[in-house]
């Protein structure tokens, strides 16, 4: 059984800057030429707000997880640009993406990508570790506790369960307090249980830290935790819904795919 979730007192949030941490303006991205090509994004629009969980929705195939590449730097739009904490990332050459990505983002991935040779504590400070930093005294501690491995940490990822191994990569997105966290599928690799209770750690760590998160996912469940939850079509933006329940989000996607 995991273990239960430690989340910290509302006051631990500190003030933050407001308006977008990211934007993204007239992104398109096509993949092949002529008439094999494939048109992944279209024209999307979007402005990411500071310190809100976002959640990205869509049928197979609507551009989610390009969209999402795409604003973490993974992936470059064919036409297009996209702003992250006010930089213009075509501007950039590949040490400065390194470097931004380091600082800026964190990604948190459907099947963890945790390096097997190292212990959950070493997994979590590998971004740190890579840059040459060490964690803010007391924030790790903290950060071990609220995602509740303080009893994992010398554990390797063989010797833990599959939502502890998600708890660590969630940790290692948010070590190094980055910008944003863009999260891809957190939950389709877990059972209904585990996946709540990763769900509500993603949803503290944005009441309680202030993290602003952008999460790709295809279950109802998980988009109802979102502040706001952006519905792709064709590569489009076709619906933009402010928080709703997991039965609206549902009605939300059959109409979409009925039309």
């Amino acid at each position: 059984m995991s273990e239960s979730i430690a989340v910290p007192a509302a006051g631990a949030a500190e003030a933050t800057p407001t308006g977008p941490v990211v934007e993204a303006h007239e992104l398109t991205r096509r993949y092949g030429e002529g008439d094999t090509a494939v048109d992944a994004l279209r024209g999307v629009n979007l402005e990411v707000e500071r310190g809100k969980l976002t959640a990205v929705m869509g049928p197979s195939g609507s551009g989610k997880s390009t969209l999402m590449h795409i604003l973490a730097a993974l992936d470059v739009p064919t036409t297009g640009y996209v702003v992250l904490a006010g930089t213009k990332l075509g501007e950039l050459n590949d040490t400065q993406i390194t470097k931004l990505r380091r600082e800026h983002i964190g990604f948190i991935f459907q099947f963890f990508n945790l390096l097997p040779m190292l212990t959950a504590e070493e997994n979590i400070l590998l971004p740190l570790t890579i840059a040459g930093e060490k964690p803010e005294k007391g924030w790790f501690e903290e950060l071990l506790k609220t995602v509740g491995l303080a009893d994992r940490r010398s554990h390797r990822p063989a010797e833990l369960s599959g939502g502890q191994q998600q708890r660590v990569a969630i940790a290692r997105a948010l070590v190094s307090k980055p910008t944003v966290v863009f999260a891809d599928e957190p939950t389709g690799n877990l059972d209904s249980k585990t996946s709540e209770e990763i769900l509500e750690l993603l949803r503290a760590s944005v009441d309680s830290y202030g993290q602003t998160t952008m999460m790709v996912t295809h279950d109802p469940g998980a988009a109802a935790i979102a502040d706001r939850i952006l519905f792709l079509a064709d590569g489009l933006i076709v619906r933009d819904m402010p928080r709703a329940d997991a039965s609206t989000v549902i009605a939300a996607m059959d109409e979409l795919t009925a039309s």
